[in-house]
């Protein structure tokens, strides 16, 4: 079975292009032997891989990725969230928007369906609040559950894929994705933003996630990751809850919410 920087996709004109990335038969592989231990993982349904495709693809898509000042973005600023993002594919550059449209290509929906045993999944084209995300220093996403319904799909949001793009990223400048427990008393799994892993998991009332934490990274450093969320038309009743934006929640200790009030102030008395 090849592993996956085995396989390069090039065009005509010898260019790397991840068109065609997920079609070798090694993901196929990866969902069977992991399918199980993805859904007893803990706090809730999970995986995270390494040198997840071909590095050399990894390191293309990831030199495309824009600075900030270089797009609009969408920014998001306040109490709970301090970030970047565009889920317009028509302001990024092609390589990011081949590689948004692999992730949401046939062969990744079919690995993704073995890996977590939902069938069904859809991909969102529009790819409403996902895309491409871009923290900086300082920046930070306190502890929620996602929202839970695509008004254009008329579907259920069932799982997240997260996939890093941060060369040489260094864990004493913080920013794991933190996995925290239903009843909000700590991470129970933590996972850096290393280049080019993936952490894909499912989602509900009680996926309480974020990378509560101000990043310390250099100010010329940012974290990256393309984020692209998969839906259902269909759910067990059990699991169906009125549609609503993102749940953020206050984790049993105040001081994950007090850092980011603390960072603002100082920015503002700067």
């Amino acid at each position: 079975m090849s592993e996956p920087n085995q396989i390069l996709s090039e065009t005509s004109s010898n260019e790397m292009t991840p068109l065609g990335v997920f079609d070798n038969p090694w993901f196929a592989k990866l969902a069977v032997e992991h399918s199980q231990k993805y859904r007893w993982a803990k706090p809730f349904p999970h995986a995270a891989f390494d040198n997840f495709i071909d590095p050399r693809i990894a390191r293309a898509v990831a030199q495309a990725c824009p600075e900030p000042e270089h797009i609009d973005w969408v920014v998001r600023d306040n109490r709970y969230n301090l970030k970047k993002y565009q889920h317009d594919e028509t302001k990024l550059p092609t390589m990011i928007r081949l590689m948004l449209r692999e992730f949401n290509s046939r062969q990744f929906i079919l690995f993704l369906e073995t890996l977590t045993g939902i069938d069904n999944l859809l991909p969102d084209p529009y790819f409403i609040g996902g895309g491409l995300h871009l923290c900086s220093r300082g920046d930070f996403l306190k502890i929620h559950a996602d929202f839970n319904w695509h008004h254009k799909l008329q579907a259920h949001r069932r799982v997240n894929v997260l996939f890093y793009l941060n060369e040489d990223w260094q864990a004493e400048w913080g920013g794991a994705l933190e996995f925290w427990d239903k009843e909000l008393t700590g991470a129970v799994a933590s996972y850096y933003p290393f280049f080019n892993s993936v952490i894909i998991f499912n989602t509900n009332e009680d996926s309480n996630h974020g990378h509560p934490h101000p990043l310390a990274c250099p100010p010329e450093i940012h974290r990256r990751a393309l984020n692209l969320y998969y839906y259902t038309t269909h759910r067990d009743e059990a699991e169906i809850r009125d549609p609503h934006f993102t749940l953020y929640k206050t984790p049993a200790s105040s001081f994950a919410m007090e850092l980011g009030d603390e960072y603002r102030k100082t920015v503002k008395n700067s």
